[in-house]
């Protein structure tokens, strides 16, 4: 049986995040991924010569994914998109008031509206996000606007920046801190799709000695008093003293013996994943040249094409991308699938024809968790008080962050968590104290 000071489970950015952070600082790390390719969620597929990501994804260039992977040195190359496009309002294109000329011309809003929905978006980012209290979305948004179109056109911006839209359950606070980072500093969309980002992340793990295994699939957290290591499908095990879980928390309580007397069982029962649908599409061209964004107001769905500023084919062809956004338990594939053709074909008629190759994926996880009404834990891990020496990251372990960011940002807090933990201990030890144990169960 083989001994690592840390083991991660999960293969995707969080893990291969805080494995690069530990082995950096000379720790003794094994990753491991149970599928044959590392990524997880951030995987990109190659179908008939397009890029294709995993569902929908955003870097924010104000982000904290944008920052580690920054200081971690990994290249990202691609471009921002004009935020420029189209409402889609009862089943009609309009061109999105984005500025004070379009703003004055647009037929979406009244005179007041359009006064209202001016002054709001100056006064944006001067909103102190961390001030707003626990409240949702929809309640401190019917607060602050009047105007029912200016909400509505407030509610996109909402679930563009978030991917929920879920109104009543999500923490206003939150939301607006995304919607201000996704409005100043834009979205970047990358060359090659995020597979690039997943090869430099464990290119960088294993330069920096962690050892990367793919096909292990870990079926228990071994404990000992505190963690002591992982057991394999397969049968094999490893021996460590810390180990980092990146997966949902409903998987990793399912690897904990007595996971029910502890923060796991909180964390999975509060838990409220966001889901949708999404369409990606290789085209040879647009059909209508200029339409390369468009944002629905009436209803939860989202267009962009990603080629116009990242290169996502070997050939020339397009990729563009359609969302759904779906609440906790709402899902109907056909339906999903008919809704984005629909809005495709409110955008671009005849686009059939120009199809090389797609992707529907019908209920997809975004993240596993998010700051919302109700949640047990406003800040959950990085440790897992009740079991010593286990620790949680992944894009569900916010504090106060969303999406990739919350899987960054939490990876790198488990890392330096361990780290501190290792110290204490070593310094336990040199003392002649016993061993911290943590508060037992079972």
């Amino acid at each position: 049986m083989k001994t690592y000071d840390a083991a991660i489970i999960g293969g995707g950015v969080s893990g291969l995040i805080a494995a690069i952070d530990l082995a950096r600082a000379n720790k003794s790390v094994i990753v491991l991924e149970k599928s044959n390719r590392m990524g997880g969620r951030a995987m990109t597929v190659n179908r008939n010569g397009a890029c294709f990501n995993l569902g929908g994804h955003a870097i924010y260039r104000a982000g904290e994914m944008h920052a580690i992977l920054g200081e971690l040195g990994v290249k990202l190359e691609g471009g921002s998109p004009s935020p420029s496009g189209y409402a889609i309002w009862q089943n009609r294109l309009m061109r999105l008031p984005g500025d004070p000329v379009r703003l004055l011309s647009s037929r979406l809003l009244s005179w007041s509206g359009k006064m209202e929905l001016g002054r709001f978006m100056l006064g944006l980012g001067k909103i102190d996000a961390d001030a707003i209290p626990g409240v949702s979305l929809r309640d401190w948004a019917e607060r602050q606007i009047r105007d029912p179109m200016v909400r509505h056109i407030f509610y996109a911006l909402c679930r563009t920046a978030t991917y929920s839209k879920e109104l009543d359950h999500q923490l206003a606070g939150p939301v607006m801190k995304q919607v201000q980072r996704s409005l100043g500093s834009g979205v970047l969309y990358v060359n090659g799709g995020w597979q690039t980002i997943v090869d430099q992340l464990r290119e960088q793990a294993i330069r920096a000695g962690a050892t990367v295994m793919n096909g292990k699939h870990v079926t228990e957290i071994l404990r000992d008093g505190g963690v002591s290591g992982l057991r394999f499908a397969d049968g094999d095990s490893v021996k460590a003293d810390y180990v980092i879980s990146t997966l949902a928390p409903a998987e990793t309580y399912r690897l904990v013996r007595d996971a029910e007397r502890t923060s796991l069982r909180r964390w999975k029962d509060s838990a409220r994943p966001v889901m949708a649908a999404c369409l990606d599409l290789s085209l040879k061209r647009l059909p209508v040249a200029d339409r390369h964004f468009a944002i629905g107001l009436d209803q939860p769905v989202f267009f962009t094409n990603h080629s116009r500023v990242a290169k996502l084919s070997d050939h020339g062809t397009l990729v563009v991308h359609l969302i759904k956004y779906n609440g906790k338990d709402e899902s109907d594939p056909k339906a999903d699938e008919s809704m984005l053709e629909q809005t495709m074909s409110l955008l671009h008629p005849d686009w059939q024809r120009e199809v090389e190759a797609r992707q529907f994926l019908p209920n997809i996880t975004v993240v596993h968790d998010y700051a919302h009404i109700g949640r047990s834990d406003p800040l959950p891990g990085p440790s897992v008080p009740e079991v010593r020496g286990l620790y949680v990251a992944g894009d569900w372990v916010s504090h106060g962050e969303m999406l990739v960011d919350a899987a960054a940002a939490s990876a790198r807090r488990a890392a330096v968590q361990i780290l501190k933990d290792m110290a204490a201990e070593g310094k336990r030890h040199a003392a002649g104290y016993p061993a911290v144990s943590a508060v037992q169960i079972g």
